[in-house]
């Protein structure tokens, strides 16, 4: 039986506010966010949030920003109403935190709210209620703007089901509001809960003082072991503080990556930090990060999320190159017994939270490969790669310093169960682990000396037709002379097939029709891939596992210095090539603890 359509009509203003309440306000934090941001684009430089059982009851956020004049207030409820932008233009360089008009409409349509404002100047604030007549009335406020959302949700009870316990969603605000602080470290942020003070944090106007205010958001491990990030390139800046490698976490929880001031999630600035990060740290592990990227409003659409919490670059191949060289660079530049940004000795520098499995063998496999790569013996590639295999620890003079400075791994004392170095420095002990330090210094070595040579690509006896997408077979074509620089040549022979007619001959074995398809498939989505480096990175890794100092080989105390000062030279040197940490400081202080000692 077919039913009649029924009839088009108008939607209420209550419920388009409402619809427009279900893509914007998803939770209690989703309020405090559109308030916040809101108080931030009226100059605040401080803002308290007080929040009643996680949201659901109360939260009331007071700024002493600008204020609303009285006469606009009944205005400021009204939806796609805002002060923010007037034109077309305005919307395609949108500087301001919010802009889309509808926070507070959406806001009123599922709550209780009132606002209180109070403009420098007037002699007293205005209250307006969004139920009922609308009038605004004479009340006191100092200069700023107080809105109270009460009863969230009341308005449509089927969303308040879904909300989590008090607990939970209190902690979503708590995140949001960290985010906040980290954005802005000049303005002051009070957080309170049922009453009690959960965040009270002062402004930081230097960079010490914002990295002690990420401390004390991140925790101290983050704010000691961290690398202070400053680049600047094609209209660019990049700013903020990266985690050492060694500092990395189990789960991917302290990322803050933030667009003019704006906090959001980017797949090319995920991937960009991925590949950063890829040669020095362990499987599994995330880097911790707070970025700053400034760039033209103009090149970033940020109204592509109802939320806002996802942007659009105009070129994002730009901005995925430039993040990845800003980072790598930086994670390159550091060295055994070098420190972050916190001062020495940091916590547990050179030592990750890394626990080896039961039945992990030590010391340490080689690693494997995913695409088949064979393990040719080392000898293979002396002639490719212009370098020898050291099977011992090279003789290097020590430094010369001045009376009582010690370089920064110190001086060998003794050698522990033939795998530990025991080292003084001006700190206390440290300890390295040679077959992992050793194993770093020789894959840098390889990595250059492939580096200063033109790839040597070798032709398949039978070239194979390879199975792509049209993406993928388009980036075939783009990128054949990129590709052709690496020793893989592809050549596309129809709208969905390519054929492989080269490879790199460090890769001999490989699969080289999955070596293709990885290839495009990054290709076609990120503009770029490393994935050919990463593979003779891997087979480089392998050598350099084979050719450094074995576990329970003795050194002399010339060698452990040799193999110390190599270290200190080397980059990425504060982890081995499977992401594990090489060294580790114990202070005075620590050794004074172990045995009781008072100083």
């Amino acid at each position: 039986m077919l039913h009649a359509m029924p009839s088009i009509r108008p939607l209420s203003p209550e419920l388009v506010n409402q619809i427009a309440a279900g893509e914007v306000i998803e939770r209690p934090a989703s309020v405090v966010k559109e308030l916040a941001e809101n108080s931030l684009d009226a100059s605040a430089h401080r803002i308290d949030i007080e929040i009643e059982q996680g949201g659901m009851r109360l939260i009331r956020v007071r700024d002493d920003g600008a204020g609303i004049a009285a006469d606009e207030l009944p205005l400021a409820l009204a939806p796609h109403a805002t002060s923010k932008i007037a034109s077309f233009d305005d919307l395609t360089r949108v500087a301001s935190m919010g802009f889309r008009g509808e926070a507070l409409a959406s806001i009123a349509s599922v709550s209780r709210m009132a606002i209180t404002s109070r403009r420098a100047g007037d002699d007293h604030g205005t209250r307006i209620e969004a139920q009922g007549a609308q009038t605004p009335r004479p009340a006191a406020q100092p200069a700023g703007t107080t809105v109270e959302v009460r009863d969230l949700f009341h308005a449509v009870p089927a969303r308040r089901k879904f909300l989590r316990a008090e607990r939970t969603e209190f902690g979503h605000i708590d995140e949001l509001v960290r985010s906040l602080a980290l954005a802005r470290p000049d303005v002051e942020f009070r957080l309170l809960h049922n009453g009690k003070p959960v965040r009270m944090l002062k402004p930081a106007a230097d960079e010490s003082a914002q990295l002690q205010r990420a401390g004390d958001l991140l925790g101290d491990a983050f704010a000691r072991n961290c690398l202070r990030i400053e680049h600047a390139a094609a209209g660019l800046r990049l700013s903020g503080w990266i985690g050492l490698p060694t500092a990395s976490r189990a789960q991917a929880d302290q990322q803050y990556f933030h667009v003019n001031g704006r906090l959001v999630r980017d797949k090319s600035v995920a991937h960009a930090v991925r590949q950063a990060y890829e040669d020095v740290l362990y499987h599994g592990r995330h880097p911790a990060f707070v970025l700053f990227l400034e760039l033209d409003p103009a090149a970033v659409d940020v109204n592509v999320h109802p939320a806002k919490r996802e942007v659009r670059f105009r070129d994002a191949r730009l901005i995925h190159d430039f993040m990845f060289h800003a980072l790598r660079d930086a994670v390159a530049g550091t060295r055994a017994g070098e420190t972050g940004s916190g001062s020495f000795p940091p916590v547990m520098v050179g030592a990750a939270p890394y626990r080896r499995m039961e039945n992990e063998p030590d010391p340490f496999p080689p690693r494997q490969f995913g695409l088949g790569v064979r393990e040719a013996p080392v000898d293979a590639y002396a002639a490719l790669l212009d370098t020898r295999m050291a099977d011992s620890v090279p003789a290097a003079p020590l430094p010369d310093t001045e009376s009582g400075e010690a370089p920064p791994l110190g001086y060998a004392l003794a050698q522990l169960a033939g795998i530990y170095i025991l080292a003084e420095n001006e700190y206390g002990l440290v300890l390295v682990d040679m077959h992992a330090a050793h194993e770093r210094v020789t894959y840098e070595k390889l990595k250059a000396a492939r580096d200063s040579h033109q790839v040597r690509a070798q032709h398949l006896l039978v070239p194979e037709a390879v199975a792509v997408s049209e993406r993928e077979a388009a980036a075939a074509e783009e990128y054949a002379e990129t590709l052709a620089g690496y020793g893989l040549e592809l050549d596309r022979s129809g709208p969905r097939q390519v054929t492989v007619r080269r490879i790199p001959a460090m890769l001999d074995g490989a699969d080289a029709a999955q070596l293709a398809r990885d290839v495009l498939g990054e290709l076609a989505e990120h503009g770029n891939s490393r994935r050919l480096e990463e593979l003779q990175n891997e087979l480089l890794s392998t050598m350099a596992c084979h050719g450094s100092v074995r576990a329970h080989r003795r050194l002399t105390i010339p060698e452990m210095n040799a193999l110390l000062r190599e270290m200190e030279a080397t980059e990425r040197s504060g982890q081995c090539n499977h992401g594990r940490p090489t060294w580790t400081q114990l202070s005075i202080a620590e050794l004074d603890k172990l045995f009781l000692r008072g100083r």
